[in-house]
């Protein structure tokens, strides 16, 4: 499966903020200890009892940026930790994104039972503290957690109800609105110098060059997956060279040892495919948060119904990857539009 929409005008500032990722993981692994790896990658503190008064102002930045209330956050929720999501899928596709009906989900609580379900499939296991688009509330993980996570975890949620678009772009979008949230926001509360602002930008930055990483490995799997269809490689020989790059990928995208494959990768690529696109549509909005939440606002207006999309597509299921697939690049096509009517880019696209 092709990359979808990469957008030629980001395409070396791409590589260069890759490498500048890359660099930047390197660094903080290797100062990981000691005076200077506290000061290049601080240790975020916990989320204290005045978190209520956090989640306020984070309310009132916000209403500032244009989001509407959401009914997240309103309640506590004392005997629920977090939301666990197991998924597993055969180890010769690889998914799209989270999406994607190659991957079944399941919500069972024990990372065991998921593994033995996976059957000797590729499989992911998380626990997540928030859902969103569900009156979320404040999980006993989000208090027992870090005010990093918090923070991102509030804008994160909030900004899933501001929008009905495609998951394969609103998580991706939803992600760059609050990595630059986060950072605003920090800038306008915490003095300079502070650990919290040091933790709080570097949590945003990493996860963004993290985002962009993930589109680098999936791109490379992808090639091989595609040769394997041509081929060109056996199924012993794909699986072989795949390994080769997960375990060499799980320490700069974040993974625990043997946990990245493509199950797990297409889920974090759900977060991460359209990043250049949405940080050019950002750049276009004169890098203003408020304008790109109200330009993708207008975007969500103009997308294509699905049923357009079949039919044009000549597509029978709407859950099929095929169609996950069309209806991104559909609506990507859509904030094209919505660009040029601003005269903010043209932005070409190659077709998925």
């Amino acid at each position: 499966m092709p990359p979808s929409a990469v957008l030629k005008t980001g395409r070396n500032s791409r590589l260069d903020r890759l490498r500048r990722a890359a660099a930047l993981l390197l660094l903080l692994t290797v100062a990981a200890c000691g005076q200077l790896g506290e000061l290049l990658s601080p240790a975020a503190p916990g989320v204290n009892a005045e978190w209520s008064a956090l989640l306020a102002e984070l309310r009132e930045f916000e209403r500032s940026i244009g989001f509407h209330t959401t009914e997240n956050f309103t309640e506590t929720a004392k005997d629920l930790a977090s939301f666990p999501f197991c998924g597993h899928a055969s180890q010769l596709m690889l998914p799209w994104s989270y999406e994607d009906p190659a991957i079944l989900w399941s919500d069972t609580d024990d990372e065991a039972a998921c593994r033995e379900r996976a059957a000797g499939n590729d499989f992911f296991f998380r626990q997540l503290e928030a859902r969103g688009e569900s009156a979320t509330p404040v999980t006993t993980a989000m208090l027992a957690g870090k005010l990093d996570r918090f923070v991102y975890l509030v804008i994160h949620e909030d900004c899933h109800d501001q929008f009905e678009l495609p998951y394969g772009i609103e998580e991706t979008l939803c992600d760059f609105i609050t990595h630059q949230a986060m950072i605003a926001f920090a800038r306008g509360k915490y003095a300079p110098g502070s650990g919290e602002l040091r933790a709080i930008v570097r949590y945003a930055e990493t996860q963004a060059s993290m985002s962009l990483a993930t589109i680098d490995v999936y791109a490379r799997v992808e090639a091989l997956y595609a040769r394997q269809q041509r081929g060109e490689l056996s199924v012993e020989a794909l699986l072989r060279e795949r390994e080769t790059i997960y375990r060499a990928a799980e320490r700069p995208l974040g993974f625990a040892a043997g946990a990245l494959n493509n199950v797990s990768l297409a889920s974090n690529m759900t977060y991460s495919r359209y990043y250049p696109q949405i940080e050019e549509a950002f750049a276009a909005s004169g890098r203003d948060l408020a304008r790109t939440v109200a330009l993708f606002r207008k975007i969500d207006a103009a997308r294509p119904a699905v049923d357009s999309v079949q039919k044009q597509q000549r597509i029978d299921n709407v859950r099929s990857s095929e169609f996950l697939r069309a209806y991104e690049n559909a609506v990507i096509g859509a904030m094209r539009a919505a660009l040029r009517g601003t005269g903010g880019g043209t932005g070409n696209a190659r077709k998925s």
